[in-house]
């Protein structure tokens, strides 16, 4: 189910197949790079005094909700340095030797991306760690009583990781990351440049308005914006219009089932279920889990993230609550009970 949803902001076949497209979105320079203003300009400072020093820049951990453009920093920091980049992904390293075959193919300085950093084996993360401190791998190499130690030495290498999830990450692995970097959701204004170029890059005539209307449905996240981009241009392609403004891109949007907060119909399935089947709430992650068919960390890590940062919903101890913003936006009366304390001291009296 979330992979077929347009406002998923995680990595779809459509946006890995936009990356060998004629026309590639992604910003190559941190000046192209839109938003995370602080981010990009302590990263500048960093690469500079590196590049400066003939070193290799300090291991850095990106962090933040999928879809920010933590994966395209990561190859902007090589390209900024003029060194190669070589990229992975957690769950791939299944083996030390895996781990050991990539390290000793890097380049001095080389850039090493390696993603979901979070879903490394433990045993691997024991490799890692001598890796990014002393630039040395240190392995068991045979079985029983002829096996012994290797020790092999490595070119200084800079280590980028990305997650999701910063909190699953082992205090040790965290700590060797010397420029840890988070990332937010963008606000529409970021958006609507990310938008306008896009569409100048796809060469798609488009108004500011109509740039904005689809970066305020967007979700605060460029991996949304691009791919709302790509079927608004559809859209007017194929209404003959030769600019494509708000007003188009609100139709498109509109029958594409995205609303002017960026919900879509399953957004709207959540609120309501908890809304008609259990009063608003609260109600249990599991319970809501069984009722829409769908695993609890679906609902936990994509569905509830952008309506707690809305306000459209609450986690309290006793489950999920929607919000009085929540029901403003179902279009029906607060569900809080307004009980004065003094009110029910008055009730004890009685």
């Amino acid at each position: 189910m979330e992979d077929e949803r347009l406002v998923s902001p995680r990595k779809t076949a459509e946006d890995e197949n936009g990356i060998n497209a004629p026309v590639n979105l992604r910003p190559t320079s941190l000046s192209d790079f839109v938003g995370q203003k602080q981010v990009c300009e302590n990263l500048k400072i960093f690469i500079e005094a590196a590049k400066q020093r003939g070193e290799a820049l300090d291991h850095v951990l990106l962090f933040g909700p999928p879809g920010l453009g933590k994966t395209t920093l990561a190859s902007i920091v090589a390209k900024e340095l003029g060194v190669g980049f070589r990229a992975t992904s957690a769950p791939m390293i299944s083996k030390s030797g895996d781990l050991a075959a990539i390290l000793t193919n890097l380049e001095p300085n080389d850039v090493l991306f390696i993603d979901e950093i979070h879903r490394l084996n433990p045993a691997i993360e024991e490799v890692l760690y001598s890796a990014m401190e002393d630039f040395q791998l240190d392995l068991i190499i045979g079985e029983g009583p002829s096996a012994r130690s290797v020790r092999i030495d490595l070119q200084p290498f800079t280590l980028v990781g990305a997650t999701t999830r910063s909190g699953m990450l082992s205090t040790p692995l965290r700590e060797r990351f010397g420029i840890p970097l988070r990332l937010d959701f963008y606000s529409p204004e970021e958006l609507e440049k990310i938008v306008s170029r896009g569409a100048s890059l796809l060469g798609m005539p488009l108004s500011k308005e109509g740039a904005m209307e689809i970066a305020k449905r967007s979700r605060g996240t460029p991996r949304v914006a691009g791919r709302l981009l790509r079927r608004v241009r559809d859209f007017g392609a194929v209404s003959g219009a030769g600019e494509v403004d708000n007003k188009i891109a609100d139709n498109a949007l509109k029958r594409l089932d995205v609303d002017n907060y960026g919900l879509d119909a399953f957004d709207r399935r959540y609120l309501n279920c908890i809304l008609q089947n259990y009063g608003g709430g609260p109600v249990g992650a599991d319970t809501l889990a069984a009722a829409l068919s769908e695993e609890r960390d679906t609902i936990e890590e994509v569905i509830e993230p952008f309506l707690l940062k809305l306000g459209f919903l609450q986690r309290t101890p006793r489950g999920r609550v929607i919000s009085d913003l929540g029901c403003q936006y179902l279009g029906v009366p607060s569900l809080r009970k307004n009980v004065k304390q003094f009110d029910l001291l008055d009730l004890a009296g009685d």
